[in-house]
């Protein structure tokens, strides 16, 4: 329990900044399963190219907003498209 005034502050700041991040996480993480589950289930090249543009642009907004480390989303989307780079070579 907060005793002083900054402390409460605190509390009230990183209470906003959790409820922000969670938002954000789930949005990738969202996006990273529906392109997972593309890949599994062998669908056309167009549209894992655009799951995996959506995937992009959910890491680099979570990135951008502090969510999440920029490394950790090149990380990620390093291997998202090194998946991607495996499957379409394995279906030729």
């Amino acid at each position: 329990m907060p005793n002083n005034a900054s402390a409460k502050k605190r509390v009230r700041q990183t209470g906003k900044r959790r409820l922000e991040n969670r938002i954000v996480k789930t949005r990738y993480r969202g996006a990273t399963k529906k392109l997972l589950l593309a890949l599994d289930n062998q669908e056309p090249a167009e549209r894992v190219e655009s799951l995996l543009s959506e995937a992009y642009a959910a890491l680099d907004s979570a990135a951008k907003k502090g969510a999440i480390h920029k490394n950790q989303a090149s990380r990620r989307k390093s291997r998202l498209a090194s998946r991607v780079k495996a499957l379409s070579q394995e279906n030729r």
